[in-house]
């Protein structure tokens, strides 16, 4: 495993300090791995989302449609 040198201000070194003593963590490193296996998680999401409405194709609605059926929506909850 490649060891990696991260600088970090101080509010957000006490943050992970506060995370490892937590007790969920057993090192800032298992933390730091979570995040980025939760930011990788996200990524594969979107990436899935965004290739799914491009596949989709053209919808056969209007911009002025979508619109009004969103602010309807947000206006009756």
């Amino acid at each position: 495993m490649a060891t990696m040198n991260v600088s970090l201000p101080d509010p957000m070194r006490e943050w992970v300090e506060t995370q490892v003593k937590g007790g969920v963590y057993a090192n800032a490193s298992d933390y730091i791995r979570d995040l980025i296996r939760h930011d990788q998680q996200r990524r594969q999401l979107l990436e899935a989302a965004i290739a799914e409405g491009l596949d989709s194709g053209r919808s056969p609605r209007k911009a002025e449609d979508i619109m009004a059926e969103a602010k309807s929506r947000l206006a009756h909850g």
